[in-house]
């Protein structure tokens, strides 16, 4: 919207062409109408608008002096002078300011010549000379000169003074001296202030509009000398010196309700965003729960959405723009508050590994031990009940100690901070390097869904590897949302990568790695797919070694989900044909990836080698039965080649389990095993402090155990 001007000392939404949204365009006519009652029944006068901190003060007096000048031209019009007390610390040079402004105010006609040079003379005569010829810029030939005026010349300030009301009277043009923010002011400069304009500056035809927030001038009375702290005695002092007070008239809570409505229309038009109904919904929730007491006054409303035009920037269809303005609130409005968020990062995002004592904590005393975090960021007591509602429409762990639901999905699923994959980007106002934006996101899926190269898919293969966490569950968010997804391209993708991940394990003890990620959603992507494509991509991503190990984990994963997998095969019957044509086709590719481990001695088999000798039991254990078997026919050794497929550390857990029996059934064949092991298991143990011998002494000594004891390996 054209009418939003949020980072500017003007008020906004509120301007003269426009809707009268506060009120403020009629209360200035209302000013207006006073001075000139005012100045029918005196010569001069004091009045004073009075109002709260950012409740629109200054907005009024912006209009009062521009319809003023806009009128100057009017015979009896006023002019104006607008003078800034902050700029001067003592009465002197305030006073050579006032007669500086009201001078720069008076037309530079001829007949207002008279009037500009009295005005000046009073000036000059009650000021000292080295401040009047810092003021008006005297060179030291000029000062000599002033010098000799002022000895040889009728330079009394009563002379003068007199000179300067003859001239203004004569004028005939009232002068109105508007002076703002009053309550920001020392006591000794308060003080200065109203001596200016109750004494030295009480001149016909020009009158004082100033302003202030009484209870803060009170305030600053009560701290001076001359009042002492008394609040009748700085009433009383008011009194004196104010002849007409203007009270601003409040701000109503309506009032403040439609400042907010236009403020997030311009803010949302700006960067051509609409709420859709669920975020109405949570926005009107943050709003009239937690927000609408601390919006009460128009500054505090600009300012607020001002950070967030500021701050949205690159976000704009990255984050939820609920929760971001939420943030945004805290940030501006308790900013310790604001930081703890990032300190307790993991503990929001449900990400961290909790202590013991915290996993068993009731909900109140999780809400207890935030209520004295905030009380230490110097979150006051009023508001601590609303700050904590806030964070809890934000982050799970808090909703949930407060007694409700909450969806961490529906989080992640709208780009919430509570989702560890989106919280930071609110934290840095943009997209971190490690990121990947939406569109960028979205035009990636694109192009493998057409099949076109392109920069922005190269990225999502690249984070893919080195991101793996995050970008499949970037991915299952599409898919859970509904998002059509280019399912073959994506499980395609995941086969090339899938041997070079390097993402670090996450979660609670690192069990998340990328390994598990990665083959849970190709199990996702592949049930989307149609069961009579699902043999083809299967074997186009077992065409490459690492993409083999991942294709049998994913069928593996999918039979065994559907009851459809057993190590032998006994339920063929009811296995779906896509299932026993996908096995055929991913066991053709382990073997011709297999091929050259068969002219090698089986402890030169590879890691990847030996993965995919146990992933192909998953698709066809028939086929690497005989296949083991004819290379241990052939030139390989049965214990060995166990040795290269068991574990050498030594753990709490058995060498061979019960599971890794039943995998060695698969793969080899017990039987067959134990034949070929035969002389060795009946050979008494070897000696179990030799090294060089403890892990071939390890796996007979279990293959001995479970051997001897067939009902508990079964």
């Amino acid at each position: 919207m054209a009418d939003a001007h949020f980072f500017n000392d003007e008020p906004f939404l509120d301007h003269e062409e426009g809707s009268d949204l506060l009120g403020h365009r009629q209360y200035a006519h209302h000013v207006i109408s006073l001075l000139d009652r005012v100045r029918a029944q005196t010569e001069t006068g004091v009045l004073a608008l009075i109002g709260p901190w950012g409740s629109g003060k200054s907005s009024v007096l912006g209009k009062v002096a521009r319809r003023l000048r806009d009128d100057a031209a009017n015979d009896e019009g006023w002019l104006v002078a607008e003078l800034n007390p902050w700029l001067y610390s003592d009465l002197e040079s305030l006073t050579l300011a006032l007669f500086s402004e009201i001078r720069e105010a008076l037309p530079k006609s001829e007949r207002w010549s008279e009037a500009r040079e009295k005005i000046g003379g009073f000036g000059k005569a009650i000021s000292p000379l080295g401040k009047f010829t810092a003021l008006f810029g005297l060179d030291s030939e000029g000062l000599l000169q002033e010098v000799g005026s002022r000895i040889s010349g009728d330079t009394s300030a009563s002379a003068a003074k007199h000179k300067a009301e003859e001239a203004l009277r004569k004028a005939g043009h009232p002068v109105l001296v508007v002076m703002d923010d009053l309550d920001r002011l020392t006591p000794e400069e308060l003080l200065v202030v109203f001596k200016l304009v109750r004494l030295v500056g009480h001149l016909p035809n020009v009158y004082y509009l100033i302003s202030f927030d009484e209870r803060t001038l009170l305030d600053v009375l009560q701290r001076s000398e001359l009042v002492g702290n008394s609040e009748p005695r700085a009433r009383d002092f008011l009194e004196k010196i104010i002849q007409v007070r203007l009270d601003l008239p409040a701000f109503r809570e309506r009032d403040a309700d439609a400042l907010v409505d236009r403020s997030l229309s311009a803010v949302l038009a700006s960067h051509s965003l609409t709420l859709t109904a669920s975020e109405q919904e949570r926005l009107s929730e943050a709003y009239y729960r937690y927000l609408q007491g601390r919006l009460r006054t128009p500054r505090a409303i600009k300012r607020f959405f001002g950070q967030v035009d500021a701050t949205l920037g690159q976000l704009t269809g990255n984050v939820d723009i609920v929760d971001f303005l939420i943030v945004t609130f805290l940030r501006t409005s308790e900013p310790r508050a604001y930081q703890l968020l990032w300190q307790h990062r993991a503990e929001l995002t449900g990400t961290g590994v909790g202590l013991p004592p915290r996993r068993d904590e009731r909900p109140e005393q999780g809400i207890a031990r935030w209520r004295s975090r905030l009380q230490d960021a110097g979150v006051a007591e009023q508001h601590l009940d609303s700050v904590i509602g806030l964070m809890g429409m934000l982050f799970t762990p808090l909703r949930q100690a407060l007694g409700s639901g909450a969806n961490t999905q529906a989080i992640a699923l709208r780009r919430g901070i509570g989702s560890i994959d989106y919280f930071d980007r609110y934290m840095v106002f943009g997209i971190p390097d490690d990121d990947l934006p939406e569109p960028t996101f979205d035009t990636a899926l694109q192009q493998l869904a057409d099949g076109t190269p392109g920069t922005e898919a190269d990225e999502l293969l690249l984070r893919l590897r080195d991101d793996t966490q995050r970008i499949t569950r970037r991915i299952q968010y599409k898919r859970t949302a509904g998002t059509p997804l280019p399912a073959a391209a994506l499980l395609e993708a995941a086969a090339q990568q899938h041997g070079h991940l390097t993402a670090a394990p996450q979660g609670a003890f690192g069990l998340l790695t990328a390994d598990f990620a990665m083959s849970t959603l190709a199990e996702n992507l592949l049930t989307d797919l149609a069961e009579p494509e699902r043999p083809a991509i299967l074997k186009t991503m077992a065409e490459n070694p690492d993409g083999a190990v991942l294709a049998a984990r994913t069928l593996q994963r999918i039979t065994s989900r559907a009851g459809s997998d057993s190590p032998d095969h006994t339920q063929a019957a009811a296995t779906p044909d896509w299932i026993g044509e996908a096995r055929s086709a991913i066991s053709h590719e382990i073997s011709q990836h297999l091929a050259p481990a068969a002219s090698r001695p089986v402890d030169q088999l590879t890691e990847l080698e030996r993965t995919l000798l146990w992933s192909w039991r998953h698709s066809a254990p028939e086929a690497s039965r005989a296949w083991i078997n004819q290379q241990l026919d052939d030139t390989w050794v049965p214990l060995d080649l166990l040795a290269v497929l068991l574990p050498h550390e030594r753990t709490p857990f058995p060498v061979i389990d019960h599971d890794t029996l039943r995998s060695l059934d698969a793969l080899i064949g017990l039987e067959a095993l134990y034949s070929r092991l035969g002389p060795l298991l009946d050979a008494p143990a070897a000696d179990p402090d030799n090294p060089q011998d403890e892990h071939p002494a390890r796996i007979l000594q279990a293959l001995r155990e479970h051997r001897g004891n067939p009902t508990a390996s079964g």
